[in-house]
C-alpha cells in the first residue's frame, strides 16, 4: 500500500532490510550501514489523552518533556500506551514512523519533526514494519504530508 502511494506520488526511496528492529539501541548493536538520518519515533499524548503526537528526532537526543509541553503551549506531555497506539495508529510498539499517518484518516494524530534534522539528508522510516527501514528525502516527505493534507511542523526539540 505505501509502496504504492509513493511510487504515484513520485517519491523515491531507498529501502533496507534487516532483522526486527525495536528501538534504536538494537539498531545500535546491529551497527546496519545505512544512507540518511537515523530517527527516533516517539509518540506521545497530552495529559487529557485528547491529543497524540508523532515526534521524529534524533536517536541520542533526550527530549526534555516538561520543557516541550511549555514550548508547545500543552497540558503535560508523556507517552502514550500501547493500546493508543493501536487505536490511533493500528500499530505495535517499534514500528512508529511518520508513515504510520497513513493509517490516520482522522488526523488524530499530529506531526512534529525536529528541525535538527530538516536537510537533504532523507530521514529513516519503518513502513508499519520494523524488518524495513526506507530512507525518504524531505522533498518526498513534504509532497507525502501534503497529498495527506498534513502540515509539514518542524519544531526546535529541547533536550534535557
Amino acid at each position: 500500500m505505501l509502496e504504492t502511494l509513493l511510487a504515484e506520488l513520485g517519491i523515491g526511496y531507498h529501502d533496507y532490510h534487516h532483522p526486527p528492529l525495536n528501538d534504536c539501541s538494537e539498531a545500535d548493536r546491529l551497527a546496519l550501514d545505512r544512507d540518511g538520518q537515523r530517527t527516533k519515533n516517539l509518540f506521545l499524548r497530552d495529559n487529557y489523552g485528547r491529543r497524540h503526537f508523532i515526534l521524529v528526532t534524533a536517536p541520542d537526543k533526550q527530549v526534555d518533556l516538561k520543557a516541550l509541553s511549555r514550548q508547545m503551549a500543552l497540558s503535560r506531555l508523556g507517552f502514550a500506551s500501547t493500546e493508543r497506539l493501536a487505536r490511533y495508529l493500528d500499530l505495535k510498539p517499534g514500528r512508529v514512523s511518520l508513515l504510520a499517518l497513513v493509517n490516520d484518516p482522522d488526523k488524530a494524530v499530529e506531526l512534529w519533526i525536529d528541525k535538527a534534522l530538516w536537510h537533504d539528508e532523507g530521514l529513516h522510516c519503518h513502513p508499519l514494519d520494523n524488518t524495513r527501514t526506507w530512507v525518504i528525502p524531505p522533498q518526498g516527505i513534504e509532497r507525502l504530508l501534503a497529498h495527506w493534507g498534513r502540515p509539514l511542523t518542524l519544531i526546535t526539540v529541547p533536550e534535557l
